[in-house]
């Protein structure tokens, strides 16, 4: 596994200690939010702006090491696990996300066969239910 150092200047991107601790909570799994994300990174460093990590997460994203997703009526999350054109389920209830492989072969997994001139190299989907707590929350209210 390649270090955060090895990551950055793979993609041409300077080595920053706000970079590298970005990196390093991505890295630990999940689907965060900008302000878990800058919370985390607070740990780690002694001082680093909201902005700050905001453009370590453009740049992270704009270079492939990591990938930003939006389910409708939420925040932007942020995750490590990148290039596998991996799909998410969201509960309804209560917003947790969990990844999903690709539903059919390689990339872009989903042909429409209609891309209007698009080279088309990725299809994303989002699965929605309830988890398997609100399930059971959902099965002791009624």
């Amino acid at each position: 596994m390649p270090t955060g150092e090895e990551l950055l200047r793979s993609k041409g991107l300077r080595v920053t200690r706000p970079r590298l601790a970005v990196l390093d909570v991505l890295a630990g799994g999940g689907h965060l939010e900008v302000d878990e994300i800058t919370r985390r990174v607070r740990e780690r460093l002694d001082s680093v702006s909201t902005q700050a990590v905001y453009d370590v997460l453009g740049a992270l994203s704009r270079a492939g090491l990591s990938r930003r997703i939006e389910p409708a009526g939420s925040p932007a999350r942020y995750e490590a696990r990148v290039g596998d054109n991996h799909h998410h389920v969201v509960c309804r209830g209560c917003g947790e996300i969990a990844d999903i492989d690709c539903a059919v072969g390689d990339a872009p997994c989903l042909d429409s066969g209609i891309t209007h001139g698009f080279q088309v190299d990725e299809a994303e989907v989002t699965f929605w239910g309830l988890c398997p707590a609100c399930q059971a929350r959902r099965s002791t209210d009624h």
